[in-house]
């Protein structure tokens, strides 16, 4: 008699060719990266010239060619550490995007909302110059309803910016 769980049934061709474009879009994701980001990524030394070949290349058939080179490239190294890096990298672009539209969503309810919301950023803010807010929350109101361009609201969201990045 054998035991079910001794023996280990062989992957199907589908469940290989999943694996197989997992890898290949592992890899296009990494050649998509930016150089900065590129360089916290964990590669043997073959994959990365494979990749900074990719990067160069203007042609698709030859991107093509040389996306499933590094998909052939990725078979023979572990994938899951250069996953975890790229995991990270999305993470902290997630996390930026995120402080981004805190930034704004300050600013646009200090002009919609006036001195209410002003007094609420004070209570959590209390470091924050709350005489300069003001100053540019008026004139940011101030150039909306006479439709100037909105520089006022730009030095605003640059001052929220430097009193949130402060606070990390």
């Amino acid at each position: 008699m054998h035991d079910d769980e001794d023996l280990e049934l062989p992957k199907s061709k589908s469940q290989l060719k999943r694996e197989v474009n997992a890898l290949q879009d592992l890899g296009t994701a990494i050649v998509k990266l930016g150089a900065k980001d590129l360089t916290k990524i964990p590669l043997p030394d073959k994959l990365a010239d494979a990749i900074r070949e990719a990067r160069r290349l203007n042609s698709h058939s030859a991107l093509r060619r040389q996306m499933q080179y590094i998909g052939r490239l990725m078979r023979d190294i572990d994938p899951e550490p250069i996953q975890q890096a790229l995991d990270a990298i999305r993470l902290c672009g997630q996390q930026s995007a995120a402080h981004f539209h805190a930034i704004e969503q300050w600013r646009d309810r200090l002009i919609s909302e006036g001195q209410p919301a002003l007094n609420e950023f004070i209570g959590q803010h209390p470091q924050a110059d709350r005489q300069q807010l003001r100053q540019l929350m008026l004139n940011a109101i101030k150039e909306t309803k006479l439709e100037k361009p909105p520089k006022s609201a730009r030095n605003l969201f640059r001052l929220l910016k430097e009193i949130l990045d402060t606070e990390e």
